[in-house]
């Protein structure tokens, strides 16, 4: 539904283009909200309530939209933005309980998640355009039926894995040294099933979070670059809007053919997530930069398929940190470094919109190399942090 949010409130409902862009701007918004609420409230309802209920109001205003969407504009906005709201509830519950209930393949786990998100966003975006010739109401209830189907399937299983409160414990009982919050200072808990922290006590541990949230709050605001520089740039230049479609059926495939790469580089050069979380900056900032001395379709395919590299990193790194150095806090953490994250989706189109309006792509180009100079020196400052945190643990 989301790739079709322009065309059909620039076309069926014959609002303006400006318009159309507030609507994914409030989505978007509700979207970091929800990433911050699903964080504080995994403990306090608990992964099934929270999973499942979030996923089941996601289905029934999706399926709202049939009606919503026609019969008044702020309605519709406010249902646009409460889905985007409790759609992301639910990541912080997924990550955590994976990160929780299979401490010892998290890692796989997370890049296993990522693979299969792109198979669906791939999937979805190809089979929205022909739903949508058909009818829009008709892609409404499709994903409403898909998000339905998800949150009755995650009725089922959670069922079947029976007591849920021995997955939030399980980060007590993490075997790895030096991987729990054994490395944060002694005050911080880690015992106890409910966290008895206070929300400045987690939020004070910035050493933990911040640097890492901004730096990928920072990688989404520079990759807006493809939408608010590239397509723009190729259609004012005579090409086909299928000609930047093309492109992330690339990146797509590339997820799936670079697997190998990206393993050989979490093997050898980047065997910590803190220097996967760089490395992925470094490519991010090299494909801009190529970007920026070939500025043509050839330079786009090359540059596409190195931030492809920096994108396979750094989507499971960030969950994996969290999950293996928050220990029962990580809900929390991951809920705030999402939210802080979705920053850079929201604020990033308009910010390179203006960019492109003041000096074409050139321009949007030099302001996603300058944000990806301050992504690596984020991640670079959270790595040393990190390495500091180690060595006044083990003094």
């Amino acid at each position: 539904m989301w790739p079709l949010t322009t065309i059909f409130v620039h076309q069926q409902l014959g609002r303006s283009l400006s318009e159309a862009g507030f609507v994914i701007m409030i989505q978007m918004l509700g979207g970091v909200l929800g990433q911050f609420a699903g964080g504080c409230l995994y403990y306090r309802l608990g992964v099934r309530k929270l999973l499942i209920g979030a996923l089941a109001i996601t289905a029934v205003l999706q399926a709202s939209l049939v009606v919503t969407a026609y019969t008044s504009w702020w309605g519709y906005i406010i249902t646009m933005g409460i889905i985007g709201f409790t759609n992301n509830m639910s990541q912080p519950a997924i990550q955590s309980f994976i990160g929780f209930r299979w401490a010892d393949q998290r890692d796989e786990l997370f890049n296993a998640v990522y693979v299969a998100n792109n198979i669906g966003v791939a999937l979805g975006t190809a089979l929205s355009g022909v739903l949508a010739d058909i009818s829009f109401n008709l892609t409404f209830l499709l994903n409403a039926g898909t998000s339905g189907a998800f949150s009755i399937f995650f009725y089922f299983y959670l069922r079947n894995l029976g007591d849920l409160k021995e997955s939030s414990q399980a980060a007590q009982h993490e075997h790895h040294a030096g991987q729990t919050l054994k490395e944060q200072p002694a005050h911080i808990p880690t015992t106890g099933a409910i966290p008895t922290l206070t929300l400045w006590d987690q939020l004070s541990q910035v050493r933990l979070y911040l640097f890492l949230s901004v730096g990928a709050m920072f990688i989404w605001l520079a990759n807006s670059m493809w939408g608010a520089g590239v397509a723009p740039h190729i259609t004012d230049q005579g090409m086909q809007m299928k000609m930047y479609s093309w492109l992330w059926t690339l990146n797509g495939i590339f997820i799936f053919l670079g697997q190998p790469i990206t393993e050989w580089m979490k093997r050898t050069i980047s065997k910590e997530a803190s220097s996967q979380l760089t490395w992925s900056a470094i490519l991010y900032g090299a494909a801009y930069l190529w970007i920026f001395f070939m500025p043509n379709y050839t330079g786009f395919i090359v540059a596409m398929i190195i931030a492809t590299l920096g994108e396979m990193l750094v989507s499971p790194a960030v969950p994996a940190f969290l999950a293996a150095h928050t220990g029962r806090q990580a809900p929390f953490y991951m809920g705030v470094a999402g939210g802080i994250s979705s920053v850079g989706r929201m604020i990033g189109p308009f910010c390179l919109g203006i960019a492109y309006d003041s000096g074409g792509l050139i321009a949007v180009v030099q302001v996603s190399i300058i944000i990806a100079v301050a992504a690596i020196l984020s991640f670079l400052l959270h790595a040393y942090l990190q390495k500091n945190m180690k060595n006044e643990n083990s003094a």
